[in-house]
This record gives structure tokens, sequence and C-alpha cells, in this order.
């Protein structure tokens, strides 16, 4: 565990750091995308529950 840093020597932290911004924007999108397309409506069910 004391030799974990080596592991920046081979990769280049502002790429990784970039890389893995760029990877968790897409995944957020894409549940958002598959959510939004499911049909599921908290908003709706909430209304409708309230009776409004």
């Amino acid at each position: 565990m004391s030799k974990f840093y080596k592991i920046w020597l081979i990769f280049d932290p502002r790429r990784v750091f970039v890389a893995q911004g760029v990877f968790l924007f897409l995944l957020a999108a894409m549940i958002h995308l598959v959510v939004l397309s499911s049909g599921l409506n908290w908003f709706e069910q909430a209304a409708s529950t309230a009776g409004f």
C-alpha cells in the first residue's frame, strides 16, 4: 500500500480526472434518459394520490 502513489507515474492525473468526469457525466445522462423513457413519473403519481 505504501507504493500505491506510483500509479500516478504511469497515468497522467489530469487525463485520469478528465476521463473520470466525462464518464460520470455520460453515466448520469444515460441513467436520467432511461428513467425518463421508462414512464416513471413521480410528480403525476404524487399529484394523483394527493388529490390535485
